[in-house]
C-alpha cells in the first residue's frame, strides 16, 4: 500500500490462460462460459489483500479460515500518509487515523469537517483540508491502477504452467526443491498447504516440530517410496490424499513409540529430523506399524546409528534415495541400513576419543541425553525424571558438572580454542531442570557432588558420572573428562548392543517386487546382457552397459541390477541370452561372473552375487551388488574408468572428479 500510494512499481500477476484448468481451491464449479479462463499463478497474497482493503470482504473462493493475516486493521494518516496497524494508544479519538478500507467503502470522511475541528476558526484550516483531501483523493486513485500481468500461453501444461512459475516468482533464485515439490502437489491438490500445517501445529503439541520441507519430503517417500523430492511432481490427486492419510498414521504412530521404546520424547532430541524419512519409508511398506517388537529394536538400533553417525549431515538427497531404495528391496532392512553406515564410517560402536573435544552441537550429544533418560536419570536436586518433564519450570537445560566460571578462574583460558573446546566438553555437561540449573552456583563439582548421591543415590551415576570423588575436584579435570568420556563410550555402546541380540532375517523381495518399485539410484533394469535386439545377434559391446552399472553401484551406495526386464519394467526374460550358451543358466552365471571380475578385479569378486529368478514364465538374472570402501575402476575400450550412480543413471567421472569424489567419502 506504501509504494501504491506512492506510486512506486509493485510486483505484477502472473495468469494462466487454459481451457483445462486444475481443481482449484474452494472453487467447486466454474462458470459456464466459452473458451479459456484464466487461473492466478502467481500474486495471490498481494490480489487478496488489494481486495479485502478496497471492498472490506473475503474473496468469494476464501473462508475465514484461509485468511491467517487479516490486512483490514490497517489504518491510514489523513496528514502524513502514513500506513500502520492499528494501535488503540496512538490512534483512538485522532481523526487523522482512518481504517484505509473506510477510505475506500465510505463517503462519510469529511475532511474539512476534521480540519476545522483540529484548526480552529484561523486560516489553517483551508489548508489543512486541501492537504487531507489530496491524500484521500491520492489513497483512493490506487482502485483506478493496473498492475502489470504476464500471461502464461493456453498450450502450456500445469507442469509448464509451474515450472515458469517457478521462474518467474523466483526472480533468478530457484526455489528449494521442497517448494517446488509442494507447488506441484498443491497444483492437484488445493488444500494440502493448509492441512501440512494443520499437520504442523498438531504435531507441535506434542514437543514434535516438523517443517513443511520435512512433511513433503515424507509425503513423497510414502506416496513414490523414493527420496527425490522430483518423483511426486507427476502423482495424481487421489495418490497424493492416499498417501498423506497414510503419513497421518505413521506420524501419530511414531510420536506414540518413539518416547517409550527410543527414549525420544520431542525433535530437540534428533540432530535432524530426515532420520525419521527411512523410518516412515518403511511403516509405509508395512501397514503403518512395526511388525514386531524385534524389528521396532533394530529400527531403534539403526535411528541412533544415522543420528550418531550423520548419516544425513551431507549428500542428503544420495543417501537418503539410497536408503529408501534397500528398503523397498529388502524385507527387514535395518541390518543392511547400518551395513551402509559402516561402509561410511567404518563402525558404529562409539570410542571415548569420539566425545573428546565435541560440545553440544555434535549429534552425540543429544544422544547422550537420549541415554540418561534411558538409564533413568533424574534431576539431581528435585528428583523429576528428566523424560517426564513439563512446563518451562521443570524444561530440560544442559549443566557444566565443572562450572566455566570455575574453570576459567582456575587457569583455563577462555581465548584459547582447546582450552574452550574441553570447558564445554559433552564430558562436562549433565542435564538438570531449569529451576535447578540457575540455582546451582559455581562451586567445585566436590562440595555439591556428594551432597546429590545422599539424597538421591545412584542419580551420578545415571548420568554417567565417575564415582572416583578424588575426580571431581578442579585439580583433575582432565582425568575426569577422560574417565567420563570411557564411561559414556562404554554405556551408550553396551545399551544399543542389547537392543539387538540377533541379527535380522534375511529375506529379499521378489523381482516382482522390484519391477513395482521401479528403477532409482540403487535399482536399474536391463533388457539384456549381449544379445542385441535391434540386429537379432550377439553383440558383445552391450556387455559393457553391466559392467558399468556394477562398478558404479560399488562406487556409489551398492544396489541391484536386474537383466531381463524392460526399462519400464516389463519382463522379456534371459531366453536370447542363454540361446548363446545353450540353454545353461550355469554358463551364463560363469560368463557375467567372470566378464565383471576380470573388468573391475578379483579382489571385488565377494561385493556382489547372483542369482536368478522366474518372472511371468521368464527367467531373469538379479546382481546384488555391495558398496566398496575404495574406488573401482572398470577395464573399458576407453582404458580404466571410474563410473558412479548419479539419479537413475550411471556417469563417467575425469580424473579431477574422481579425486573430488573419492575425498568427499573419507
Amino acid at each position: 500500500m506504501v509504494s501504491l500510494f506512492k506510486q512506486y512499481p509493485v510486483g505484477g500477476l502472473l495468469l494462466w490462460k487454459t481451457d483445462n484448468p486444475p481443481e482449484l481451491k474452494n472453487v467447486d464449479q466454474l462458470p459456464d462460459k466459452l473458451g479459456t479462463v484464466q487461473v492466478l499463478l502467481d500474486g495471490q497474497q498481494r490480489l487478496t489483500t488489494l481486495h479485502m482493503l478496497l471492498t472490506g470482504e473475503i474473496p468469494s473462493f476464501y473462508t475465514e479460515a484461509d485468511i491467517q493475516s487479516d490486512p483490514r486493521d490497517l489504518y491510514f494518516n489523513l496528514e502524513s500518509g502514513d500506513f500502520q496497524y492499528y494501535q488503540k494508544s496512538r490512534m483512538n479519538g485522532d481523526p487523522m487515523w482512518q481504517q484505509t478500507t473506510s477510505c475506500f467503502t465510505e463517503n462519510s470522511i469529511n475532511v474539512f469537517r476534521i480540519a476545522q475541528d483540529l484548526s480552529g476558526d484561523n486560516g489553517d484550516a483551508f489548508q489543512l483540508a486541501n492537504k487531507l483531501s489530496s491524500n484521500l483523493t491520492r489513497l483512493r486513485d490506487i482502485q483506478k491502477m493496473d498492475l502489470p500481468e504476464q500471461v502464461v500461453p493456453h498450450h502450456a501444461t500445469l507442469g509448464d504452467s509451474i515450472d515458469i512459475f517457478d521462474r518467474v516468482n523466483s526472480q533468478g533464485t530457484k526455489l528449494t526443491e521442497a517448494d517446488l515439490a509442494l507447488t506441484h502437489i498443491t497444483g492437484k491438490w488445493p488444500y494440502a498447504r493448509r492441512v501440512l500445517k494443520d499437520k504442523i501445529d498438531e504435531c507441535a503439541a506434542s514437543d514434535f516440530h516438523f517443517g513443511l520441507a520435512f512433511l513433503t519430503r515424507a509425503l513423497t517417500a510414502t506416496v513414490t517410496g523414493r527420496a527425490l523430492f522430483e518423483t511426486i511432481h507427476d502423482r495424481p490427486r487421489d495418490e497424493l490424499e492416499g498417501g498423506w492419510a497414510r503419513l497421518t498414521r505413521i506420524i501419530d504412530y511414531l510420536i506414540a513409540l518413539l518416547p517409550n521404546h527410543a527414549y525420544i520424547h520431542s525433535t530437540q532430541d534428533l540432530s535432524t529430523t530426515n532420520a525419521l524419512i527411512p523410518v516412515i519409508a518403511y511403516l509405509s511398506r508395512n501397514n503403518a506399524k512395526f511388525p514386531s517388537q524385534k524389528s521396532i529394536l533394530h529400527a531403534v538400533n539403526w535411528l541412533y546409528s544415522a543420528l550418531i553417525w550423520a548419516r544425513y549431515t551431507s549428500q542428503t538427497d544420495n543417501r537418503l534415495e539410497a536408503d529408501l531404495s534397500i528398503i523397498a528391496k529388502e524385507v527387514q532392512p535395518w541390518d543392511q541400513l547400518l551395513a551402509q553406515i559402516v561402509d561410511q564410517r567404518g563402525r558404529t560402536n562409539v570410542k571415548a576419543s569420539d566425545f573428546e573435544g565435541r560440545t553440544g552441537q555434535h549429534p552425540l550429544y543429544r544422544l547422550t541425553y537420549v541415554l540418561s533418560k534411558a538409564h533413568g536419570a533424574i534431576d539431581w536436586f528435585n528428583g523429576v525424571p528428566l523424560g517426564q518433564t513439563q512446563g518451562s519450570a521443570y524444561a530440560i537445560h544442559s549443566h557444566h558438572v565443572f562450572s566455566q566460571a570455575l574453570l576459567y578462574r582456575s587457569g583455563w583460558d577462555s581465548d584459547n580454542y582447546m582450552h574452550r573446546q574441553a570447558v564445554n566438553e559433552i564430558a562436562n555437561r549433565a542435564f538438570l531442570t531449569a529451576t535447578t540449573n540457575q540455582s546451582l552456583s559455581d562451586t567445585e563439582p566436590a562440595s555439591y557432588l556428594p551432597k546429590v548421591e545422599e539424597d538421591f543415590p545412584g542419580a551420578l551415576s545415571r548420568q554417567f558420572i565417575p564415582m572416583d570423588e578424588t575426580l571431581w575436584r578442579v585439580s583433575r579435570y582432565r582425568e575426569f573428562l577422560e574417565a567420563r568420556r570411557e564411561l559414556l563410550a562404554r554405556k551408550m555402546n553396551e545399551f544399543r548392543n542389547a537392543l539387538v541380540t540377533e541379527p535380522e532375517e534375511v529375506r529379499q523381495r521378489s523381482v516382482r517386487d522390484l519391477i513395482n518399485i521401479g528403477e532409482s539410484m540403487v535399482l536399474e533394469f536391463k533388457s539384456t546382457f549381449q544379445w542385441d535386439v535391434i540386429q537379432n545377434r550377439q553383440n558383445k559391446n552391450l556387455r559393457l552397459s553391466v559392467i558399468k552399472t556394477v562398478a558404479a553401484f560399488m562406487n556409489s551406495e551398492g544396489g541391484t541390477l536386474v537383466i531381463g526386464v524392460e526399462d519400464d519394467g516389463t519382463p522379456c526374460g534371459l531366453d536370447n541370452d542363454l540361446g548363446l550358451v545353450r540353454g545353461s543358466i550355469d554358463r551364463f552365471e560363469q560368463t557375467l561372473a567372470s566378464l565383471i571380475a576380470d573388468s573391475i578385479g578379483l579382489g571385488f569378486a565377494g561385493f556382489f552375487k547372483l542369482r536368478f529368478e522366474q518372472v511371468d514364465e521368464s527367467t531373469v538374472c538379479v546382481i546384488d551388488v555391495n558398496q566398496t570402501r575404495e574406488g573401482v575402476f572398470a577395464k573399458t575400450p576407453k582404458g580404466k574408468e571410474f563410473f558412479v550412480r548419479v539419479g537413475n543413471t550411471t556417469r563417467s567421472l575425469d580424473p579431477e572428479e574422481t579425486v573430488e569424489y573419492l575425498s568427499s567419502r573419507e
